[in-house]
């Protein structure tokens, strides 16, 4: 029998999407896991790779197609400059409660603890390099080498 009882000892989050909304979720649970002493992991992997792409992660949108969140209809997001829009008010609002911004965010993380591991299947896929991304991001990994560090007691894993 475990003498865990349940105690959360690290959170390992895949981020595959790095819609605004996706990167922020990802970002703000392994912050917050951290605040509370657990230790974090964020594997990015896919389209979640543009979350710490230098040239990219200052530009992340809100997806309002297919998003049902945003209680528009699919052919009204769909248009010109609605996910313009709708990033522009959504920063809007996170500035306002000072949440900060990507790039910032990713030195909140690594200053924290929070380990960031890329996606090698990923990285090939899109043809980048490790000097494309944040410093913070450790390695660059397989899916494999990403269970291993996932072993143990107390690991929960969170797909976004």
């Amino acid at each position: 029998m475990s003498e865990n009882k349940g105690e959360i000892k690290k959170m390992m989050i895949i981020l595959s999407k790095a819609t605004l909304e996706n990167v922020y979720a990802a970002f703000v649970l392994a912050n917050g896991a951290r605040m509370e002493g657990i230790d974090s992991e964020i594997f990015f992997t896919f389209f979640g790779l543009e979350a710490v792409h230098k040239k990219k992660n200052a530009n992340l949108h809100i997806a309002t197609v297919g998003n049902p969140a945003m209680h528009i209809p699919t052919m009204v997001g769909g248009l010109p400059g609605m996910e313009a829009l709708a990033t522009t008010m959504m920063k809007k609002e996170m500035a306002k409660i000072d949440m900060p911004e990507i790039p910032e965010f990713l030195e909140i993380l690594s200053d924290s603890g929070v380990r960031m591991w890329a996606c090698k299947l990923a990285m090939d896929m899109f043809h980048y390099k490790k000097e494309d991304l944040f410093e913070g991001v450790e390695e660059v990994i397989t899916v494999g080498d990403f269970y291993k560090k996932s072993e143990g007691e107390g690991v929960h894993m969170l797909f976004i």
